[in-house]
């Protein structure tokens, strides 16, 4: 613990410093803003171990992923650290801040030290906690304590964290150089949306060189799975897409980019990576944009066997239910209340209503269109850890094998890419979904109209 005594004489040698004073929070609940201090390496380090303290890492979700970020040599966040990026700022409703901060983990009654790399970061956090009432400490060092390899042990990065990728990271590779993680010589950029080129609005104004991925190229209708893989591999390798290429995703509904990386890996693409934010994220970092669409060279090599990876995919309904009843697989189901719930299907060409039998929710958004509950104010994806700690509260547990599921596909998507980022195992990507469920007519269905009201996403910040 700090030696509060020792602090006094520690102020007049600069080493811990005062930085602000009591003011009255412009919140509506007038809390008195407390002071925020400044902390040293020694007692950062030494703390981290200690219940009355909790720890804020303030930085994007790369640098908490995994990412070197500014230079740092051991990437990652501290263990048991809770991220509440300096982008959120300004980006949440004040009448909603006091919960959406607690929502994230943060307790009053504890010491809370924020760090980053960045000191404006840090500065912009520490003010906002601390005018909610928060006893808040700064430490404006965390450089030196992630480039000392002794303190590795108390880091912690995600198995596949390379996944997700920043705006600058795509725009260092347009700028030919060679970022963390990236080894090829070769690369593409995509925006996925659906229509051809022509028609889908979203590829408009796009990312300088990127092309056009439309996703009628990995699906077919009535129940939206996957195409054959003669007809995937005819397709990818028209847009000159093979298993050694980098290919770079991005898109403004974010499932369909997260389902086109899952058709990729199933397909066999060795390195995929998302853009976090989508265009909206590359345009506030000032990079550049236009509007010609461009044509990719076509391959004629993909490189491997389609699918590479046929056991990232649980196609239909009968497979499914056969792994529920032998195998104790639990369904996951990535949809709205209302159609959780059985007020709607979610769908004008899914003529039933309900979930597969025994189905738990696991969380979405409001419509089919969203997935709002998956993503932070600044519109980056949410830390995987809260949806778990959500999936917990609905008995899921980090060592059940499970299956998700949306109505056709694409939202499910989304906690898939979650699972493969951090590792956690025995997950399945159920591409059938309720579609495909209650197409069959012979699987048991539950209408759960009993179940009340929504179980809270903590993630109210509009």
């Amino acid at each position: 613990m700090i030696n509060f005594k020792k602090m006094g004489v520690l102020l007049l040698s600069s080493s811990l410093i005062v930085s602000g004073c009591a003011t009255k929070n412009q919140n509506t609940n007038s809390t008195q803003k407390k002071e925020i201090k400044t902390i040293t390496l020694e007692d950062f380090s030494k703390n981290i171990n200690n219940s009355e303290y909790q720890y804020i890492d303030t930085r994007n979700d790369e640098a908490y992923n995994g990412f070197k970020v500014d230079n740092i040599k051991n990437g990652g966040h501290l263990k048991n650290s809770i991220q509440y990026s300096a982008s959120f700022i300004g980006k949440v409703n004040k009448d909603k801040e006091d919960k959406f901060i607690s929502d994230k983990g943060l307790d009053k009654k504890k010491k809370t030290i924020v760090y980053d790399t960045n000191k404006d970061n840090t500065s912009k956090v520490a003010d906002k906690l601390a005018s909610l009432g928060y006893e808040v400490y700064k430490f404006d060092d965390y450089k030196q304590f992630a480039d000392n390899d002794a303190n590795k042990a108390n880091l912690v990065s995600y198995p596949e964290y390379q996944n997700l990728v920043s705006p600058q990271w795509v725009k260092d590779i347009k700028d030919g150089k060679k970022p963390e993680t990236y080894t090829n010589n070769d690369y593409a950029i995509f925006e996925v949306s659906w229509g051809e080129g022509d028609k889908a609005k979203n590829y408009k104004e796009h990312i300088k060189g990127a092309y056009h991925f439309n996703t009628d190229w990995i699906e077919d209708g009535p129940v939206w799975n996957l195409r054959s893989a003669e007809e995937i591999k005819k397709n990818l390798l028209k847009q000159g897409i093979t298993s050694n290429k980098t290919i770079i995703i991005y898109s403004d509904d974010a499932s369909a980019g997260f389902r086109v990386n899952w058709a990729l890996k199933w397909a066999g693409v060795k390195d995929v990576r998302v853009m976090n934010g989508g265009l909206k994220a590359w345009k506030e970092a000032g990079f550049e944009t236009e509007t010609t669409a461009n044509t990719p060279k076509e391959a004629t090599n993909f490189g491997v066997n389609i699918p590479a990876h046929p056991e990232y995919d649980i196609s239909r309904a009968k497979e499914v239910a056969e792994k529920v009843k032998n195998e104790g697989l639990k369904l996951v189901s990535i949809r709205s209340w209302d159609e959780y719930t059985g007020k709607t299907s979610g769908y004008d060409y899914i003529e039933k209503a309900g979930e597969p039998k025994g189905a738990i929710f696991g969380f979405s958004g409001e419509t089919k269109a969203d997935v709002n509950d998956y993503y932070d104010p600044d519109g980056t994806l949410r830390n995987p850890q809260e949806i778990y700690n959500l999936w917990k509260g609905q008995g899921i547990q980090e060592t059940d094998k499970i299956a998700l599921y949306c109505g056709t596909g694409w939202r499910n998507a989304v906690p898939w890419f979650m699972t493969q980022l951090t590792g956690r195992a025995n997950t399945y990507f159920y591409d059938g979904g309720w579609n495909d469920w209650q197409l069959d007519g012979t699987l048991p269905v539950d209408i759960n109209k009993d179940k009340g009201q929504k179980p809270d996403a903590k993630n109210d910040y509009k």
